[in-house]
């Protein structure tokens, strides 16, 4: 069969998406695991033409990525346009918010939704619609049918990912050069799926059914000998789980001479037990870690089911600079913040000299714990402001003070202390003079960058999304 896999992506709004366009490996995964069938694999970039693509391509069947809450209207126009263009193509929709909420799917244009890994029930379904059995057999389906929507049956998780083919690359090389976290290019492989822990604000333990499951590492270093690129972003949510494996995976990095930069996400706490893995991975190549701070005292923490500490927090900062590798902070924004809370954090920051902090105002996001406790109280149900930068819920200030005091905070972080400005001019040069940047990357990156320092920039998209519900 020939098969088209379609990777949203937004054009407009806020939001971070301009700060980070990495590659879809959830798609590329899929597509890997599709041997026998003709497969292409379009990444709907604002310069990408979807009518042309369909139309030359004719396939029988296209798959559309949704793994975020905030591409849920932009999947279901592609799904439209698609059956616009070709009625008899079979639409499918996956990814975590599509598994954790397949009733948002209930469209006449799409006709079914994968519920879980695709690796395995994309193949079967496929597989189902070649022969013309009875695609109602497969698990880990829901079908939209005539009668309704329709649940195959779970579909048990794959037990063992060594199995996995290898993402198929070769089908996203035509946009690589697109691909960047911040102002840098960046590849991602994946190590591990699941997360033993059970914060509220996060589906994707629930996504993998509070199991955590890891590649070897073996497979590991043989994913990275495969992954092009000079920058390696490992999407495991805490790729220090398994703290022997990961200390084994920099052992095979060194050994190997797999000579890449690398980012990984940790929890503080693990750090903070284990800062001679650290020390192991910085030898590796280890160059920045993203650390989920959330909030900056324990009861505060405590309220989003973080199970860690301030402490924890504040001395994998200090293990982390020890070793000469860059902290990227996260915190977590309440609607219920005034005036006090946002002068708190931004203390916190300067005193901790926190370079390079991010800042998600916090969104009872779909097939969360906390969606089910808020849901009641969310402002708006439009999902193109679920992007983690809006409020949806009620704000203690007015909205145009709430996001005075948020711009204010970015523009403090990223334009109010001097070694930003050394480190970001620092980064610029380099990139260019080694090119890995061009002007246009820079040009973007500014435009972004001003759109977070402008409080009327969030106030536009909030009536943007009215004028559209």
């Amino acid at each position: 069969m020939k098969v088209l896999l379609i990777q949203p992506r937004r054009s407009s709004g806020l939001g971070f998406h301009p700060h980070a366009v990495v590659e879809p490996l959830g798609l590329e995964m899929v597509a890997g695991a599709l041997e026998g069938h003709h497969v292409d694999l379009l990444d709907l970039f604002p310069s990408e033409d979807l009518t042309a693509a369909i139309e030359s391509f004719r396939p029988d069947a296209c798959g559309i990525s949704c793994t975020f809450t905030v591409d849920v209207h932009r999947t279901l126009e592609i799904a439209a346009k698609i059956k616009e263009i070709h009625p008899r193509c079979f639409v499918f929709v996956g990814g975590h918010h599509a598994t954790l909420n397949p009733l948002d799917f209930f469209h006449e244009a799409v006709d079914a939704v994968i519920l879980g890994e695709g690796e395995t029930t994309a193949p079967a379904l496929l597989h189902a619609l070649q022969t013309g059995s009875d695609i109602q057999s497969v698990p880990g389906l829901m079908l939209f049918t005539p009668g309704g929507p329709h649940f195959t049956g779970v579909r048990p998780l794959l037990e063992e990912l060594d199995r996995l083919p290898f993402p198929a690359r070769h089908l996203t090389s035509p946009y690589r050069r697109r691909y960047h976290l911040g102002l840098g290019p960046i590849a991602t492989v994946e190590t591990a799926r699941g997360c033993p822990y059970r914060c509220n604000f996060c589906s994707v333990w629930r996504f993998y059914r509070r199991r955590f499951r890891a590649k070897s590492p073996e497979r590991v270093i043989a994913e990275l000998q495969a992954t092009p690129g000079p920058l390696v972003l490992f999407t495991d949510d805490n790729f220090l789980t398994d703290i022997h494996r990961a200390s084994r995976i920099a052992e095979l990095v060194r050994h190997h001479r797999v000579r890449k930069e690398f980012l990984f996400q940790a929890r503080s706490d693990s750090i903070v037990r284990h800062p001679e893995v650290i020390a192991q991975w910085r030898k590796a190549g280890l160059s920045s870690v993203f650390i989920g701070f959330e909030k900056i005292d324990d009861e505060a923490l405590e309220s989003v089911e973080k199970r860690n500490s301030v402490a924890n927090n504040e001395r994998a900062l200090e293990i982390l600079r020890r070793h000469k590798v860059r902290v990227v902070a996260s915190f977590i924004i309440d609607p219920s913040d005034g005036p006090n809370e946002f002068a708190r954090l931004r203390e916190y920051i300067r005193r901790l000299r926190i370079r390079t902090p991010t800042f998600s105002v916090l969104t009872p996001l779909p097939g969360t714990q906390l969606f089910e406790a808020l849901r009641h109280r969310l402002t708006t149900t439009n999902y193109e402001l679920f992007d983690l930068l809006h409020a949806v819920l009620p704000t203690r200030l007015s909205l145009p003070e709430f996001y005075r005091e948020l711009a204010r905070l970015y523009r403090f972080a990223y334009l109010g202390q001097l070694a930003n400005w050394i480190n970001t001019a620092g980064a610029l040069a380099s990139g260019l003079v080694r090119g890995r940047l061009s002007l246009g990357r820079v040009k973007d990156s500014i435009l972004a960058g001003w759109h977070l320092f402008n409080p009327g920039s969030y106030l536009a998209d909030h009536a943007r999304a009215a004028g559209s519900s």
